[in-house]
């Protein structure tokens, strides 16, 4: 039996263990993949508060020790299903089954994808989503990158001082993201914007070759690349959960700034939660939030 278990051990789930174990609770962590989840892949880290340049990987490197010099127990195991109990919570994982009496849902989010009929085939060969991971495979090529979000400003800023040359490709006049980004964009050369425009086919041999890309006026245009990098967003990892957290209609847990679900002793933290700024101060705060109603809500009782 712990007293708190996290799922995720992202920043949000690591900062939880953090101030959970500084609240003396016995925690458990519980991740599917690797620590640190989406920020290990940045490359450079430019706005979180005291370090004005850290890398993803450092940064989350950070957290994890933190969090288990703290004497957080952290398991890599893939949670499959939660149970509430009453009093008690029931986590299933792939291997074992785990109790607490206070669970922390810290899962984030993972890559959409553009749902072309060879996209999962081609990942790996000329399909990616993670700039800072593969860029340095298409050094010297042409690469596109799809999205027109913060994320795909930045992959396509990272790609431009790497490959020869960078569609950006957007299904709308404008971008979402930082003007600042997309102003450093319009300095490089070698940046060319497709705005209006969606990727409907991925042409390949054994590796991508060209994209077909489709004007929203109905023209069709074909474009020669090594890669392409998708940046169109993200689904958050609640699947699991639905049957007894509440979701919105895009996914992501239904809770305010207090990180509360609907169910009594389960909370919320992180980029699965609904949420205006989805940052990484935003997600550590929310860890630190959730941790601390959590164990309120073990000491209440």
């Amino acid at each position: 039996m712990y007293d708190i278990i996290i799922v995720g051990a992202g920043p949000a789930g690591l900062t939880s263990a953090i101030y959970a174990r500084r609240a003396s609770k016995k925690v458990l962590v519980l991740e599917a993949k690797n620590y640190g989840g989406q920020i290990i892949n940045t490359l450079d880290i430019e706005n979180y508060p005291v370090e004005a340049h850290i890398s993803g990987f450092d940064f989350a490197t950070k957290l994890y020790e933190q969090a288990k010099g703290l004497g957080a127990e952290i398991v890599f195991e893939k949670v499959v299903d939660i149970k509430d109990n009453g009093f008690t919570k029931e986590v299933v994982t792939d291997k074992n089954t785990y109790s607490c009496q206070a669970l922390i849902l810290a899962t984030g989010s993972e890559n959409r994808k553009l749902g072309l009929s060879n996209e999962e085939d081609l990942i790996g060969k000329g399909v990616s989503y993670c700039a800072t991971c593969d860029g340095a495979f298409y050094r010297k090529k042409k690469v596109a990158v799809v999205g027109g979000g913060n994320t795909a400003l930045e992959d396509a800023l990272y790609l431009a001082d790497i490959a020869e040359k960078v569609y950006l490709i957007h299904r709308r006049d404008s971008f979402r993201g930082e003007d600042a980004t997309v102003n450093l964009l319009k300095e490089k050369s070698n940046v060319e914007f497709v705005y209006n425009s969606n990727v409907t086919e991925l042409i390949a041999g054994d590796r991508l070759e060209k994209i077909q890309v489709t004007n929203n006026d109905g023209s069709v245009r074909e474009i020669e690349v090594n890669g392409v990098f998708v940046a169109v967003g993200r689904i958050p990892e609640n699947q699991n959960f639905a049957k007894l957290i509440k979701l919105d209609q895009a996914g992501y847990i239904i809770a305010g700034e207090d990180c509360n679900t609907n169910v009594p002793g389960i909370f919320v933290a992180g980029d699965n939660r609904v949420k205006e700024v989805k940052q990484l101060v935003t997600a550590t705060a929310d860890g630190a939030v959730a941790a601390t109603a959590a164990v309120k809500y073990i000491n209440n009782r």
